[in-house]
């Protein structure tokens, strides 16, 4: 009974969507997982020099676009020391490695990478989507700056939960576009 569930689920044309759903949920969390292990257990390697690299030239980005949102658009008035941004009241944002968002954009990559589809789709997709995960990350950076002038008591609730979820909500709707319209038989769109 069990197992001829499972076979239904896996099968059956009525539950596409929630399988994709769930494939994307395997997906995803075996990146991160991975990418964990890789960063925190393999250091990297063999490309700790150019990972190295790549992190520091990304929060340098970041760190340089929210700060220009945040003085520019904002008016939040701040001193910068190296790349920590240090408020009037005392509150402060250190722009660091683990800040840059690669792990998000090769996510993203992958994800589209394993999912089948059109490789010319692929090819203007996966640059588009990183570069929206790009500026998603500038916008956390920015949020997290609001809320460490106005409610810096939540500055970590908002990092480690609702701004990191963030992240892969927008994944998740890139995912939708990509599965759902991007990624069609000719003819139907795009």
């Amino acid at each position: 009974m069990f197992f001829r569930r499972i076979k239904t689920f896996f099968r059956d044309s009525r539950y596409r969507q929630i399988r994709e759903v769930f494939w994307f949920a395997v997906i995803t969390l075996s990146i991160h997982y991975a990418y964990r292990f890789w960063a925190n257990s393999l250091f990297f390697w063999p490309i700790k020099p150019w990972m190295d690299e790549l992190q520091q030239v990304m929060s340098g980005w970041i760190f340089s676009q929210s700060t220009w949102v945040d003085r520019h658009i904002l008016n939040i008035s701040f001193r910068i020391s190296e790349q920590t941004m240090v408020f009037d009241n005392g509150s402060w944002i250190s722009i660091n490695r683990s800040c840059a968002g690669d792990k998000q954009i090769l996510q993203f990559l992958l994800l589209v990478l394993i999912y089948p589809g059109i490789w010319k789709r692929k090819l203007w997709y996966i640059p588009l989507g990183g570069v929206i995960i790009h500026f998603t990350n500038v916008l956390r950076i920015v949020l997290l700056s609001l809320v460490s002038i106005s409610k810096p008591a939540w500055w970590h609730l908002a990092h480690d939960t609702a701004l990191r979820g963030m992240f892969y909500l927008v994944i998740l709707i890139l995912w939708i576009i990509w599965a759902e319209w991007i990624n069609q038989k000719k003819g139907k769109v795009l």
